[in-house]
């Protein structure tokens, strides 16, 4: 296996530069492991290929107007990207920038100061905030839209789920902006119940993976949380013999690490605390049936794990398709069911 086993290329028209209204109008393309069959469908049609007793699983984490802009002492534009909080004040970011080494000081535009403590990898840096900083973000700071969307986003909370209440994540988990409140209900309606878990976004969900074997790539952690509630609806549904439908990747890393750690006979047990779970083709999944799904940038982590879940060549066969059938791609994309 080799990270370019996950390449495909994808004409940049296929990028949607906008999400699409109302938020279930987007097309769903609905692939069958069993029989390796796909069909077009649109996401307000997602509770037809549920069943009573299924379970929805879905990420609730909410996504930090993370995107400061600050100048030097000297005049000089910076650009900042928080990341992670380490502690009150302090926070792993992308630095933007020339010269920002250990000890520049910054200054935020309509902020406080902004020290560089520490230099990490690449343009990664440790940074200190002169004064709380978190109850200013709605105000001074911006969405942290990816690299491959160019058009400005005319309403922020189209960047955010519906559901979202955790705040802590530096991207969406784009396969819940799909879902409406009135889809919500309906989903319920059909007899599927909706259990909640959190795992805060980092960038490494866009970044390619450079090495040649992807088994080298180091996954950045993330933290997530499983609640005892959440566990109890699961480890209920898997013996009632209902299907465990993730939302998006995140969803199933958060789950397969709550079994992965488990020591109960049950499927999963609570958990909260950092992941660093790295899903490729081989893995054993315990806990998640049903799969729904954004399409993914080549040679990411998250296209492997979908490949995982699905198979490579089936999957790569299933975008080649969403290409041929006008599908749009990424965080604004349309989406897939994996079933």
């Amino acid at each position: 296996m080799q990270t370019a086993d996950f390449d495909y290329h994808l004409p940049p028209e296929y990028i949607a530069q906008t999400p699409i209204e109302p938020r279930h109008a987007s097309r769903l393309l609905v692939l069958r492991r069993s029989s390796a069959t796909l069909e077009d469908s649109h996401f307000c049609q997602l509770p037809d290929f549920l069943n009573p007793g299924d379970l929805l699983v879905i990420n609730q984490t909410k996504v930090i107007p993370a995107r400061l802009h600050a100048r030097k002492t000297s005049g000089g534009k910076v650009e900042l990207l928080l990341l992670k909080q380490r502690e009150p004040g302090l926070w792993e970011a992308l630095a933007g920038g020339k010269g920002l080494r250990k000890g520049v000081r910054v200054q935020l535009e309509n902020g406080p100061y902004v020290d560089i403590e520490e230099e990490l990898t690449g343009s990664e840096r440790l940074i200190r905030f002169s004064e709380p900083v978190e109850q200013l973000l709605p105000t001074i700071g911006e969405m942290p839209l990816p690299p491959y969307i160019h058009e400005k986003l005319l309403r922020p909370d189209r960047y955010q789920t519906v559901y979202a209440t955790e705040t802590g994540s530096a991207a969406a988990p784009t396969a819940g902006l799909h879902f409406t409140p009135w889809l919500m209900d309906e989903i319920e309606r059909k007899g599927v119940r909706i259990a909640k878990v959190t795992l805060h976004v980092g960038l490494d969900t866009f970044a390619p993976v450079t090495e040649l074997d992807p088994v080298e790539h180091k996954i950045h952690t993330e933290w997530c949380e499983l609640t005892e509630e959440a566990a109890l609806l699961i480890n209920r549904t898997k013996a009632s013999g209902g299907r465990v439908v993730a939302v998006g990747t995140t969803s199933v890393r958060t789950l397969e690490s709550a079994a992965a750690t488990s020591n109960q006979p049950s499927w999963v047990a609570p958990y909260r605390g950092q992941t660093g779970l790295f899903i490729l083709p081989g893995f054993e999944f315990k806990v998640v049936d049903a799969l729904v799904t954004n399409f993914h940038l080549p040679k990411s982590t998250l296209l492997m794990l979908v490949s995982a879940f699905a198979g490579r060549e089936r999957v790569l066969d299933a975008y080649q398709a969403a290409m041929e059938r006008g599908y749009r791609f990424y965080s604004f994309g349309d989406a897939m069911l994996i079933l």
